[in-house]
């Protein structure tokens, strides 16, 4: 089983993000994700910022560069309605940083899907 699994992910190893190779978009293979709503969620486009240093806000501005070179962030229209969160920026012991977003607010508004993803043991056993 551990042979037929190595051999599947080099086969694909194009879908995999890496430290030569970052995330972004795998070309033949895009995913267009669809919320279903119960209701229709207000747009929320303006978020108090949270407190930040100038380094953090430097770094924020290098992920949401990086993102949106990569077509996974974009500039949202004024007239759009998205969810929109404020981002913050997590530094790690090593100087090293990411930005997240909380979006817990959206779920309120979404359906659950009746087709999770499957969990990964069930996937692994049925590769053998």
């Amino acid at each position: 089983m551990k042979e037929k699994l190595i051999h599947l992910l080099f086969k694909y190893k194009d879908a995999f993000a890496t430290d030569k190779e970052p995330l972004g978009a795998i070309i033949g293979h895009e995913v267009e994700i669809i919320l279903n709503v119960e209701k229709p969620y207000p747009p929320l486009l303006s978020r108090p910022a949270y407190p930040e240093c100038p380094r953090a806000r430097e770094a924020l501005e290098v992920h949401i560069t990086e993102l949106m070179g990569l077509g996974i962030l974009r500039k949202v229209r004024h007239n759009e309605q998205v969810e929109v969160t404020t981002p913050v920026i997590i530094t790690w012991h090593n100087g090293k940083s990411r930005m997240v977003g909380d979006f817990r607010s959206l779920n309120t508004y979404t359906i659950p899907d009746r087709y999770p993803i499957p969990r990964i043991h069930e996937a692994l056993t049925q590769l053998s």
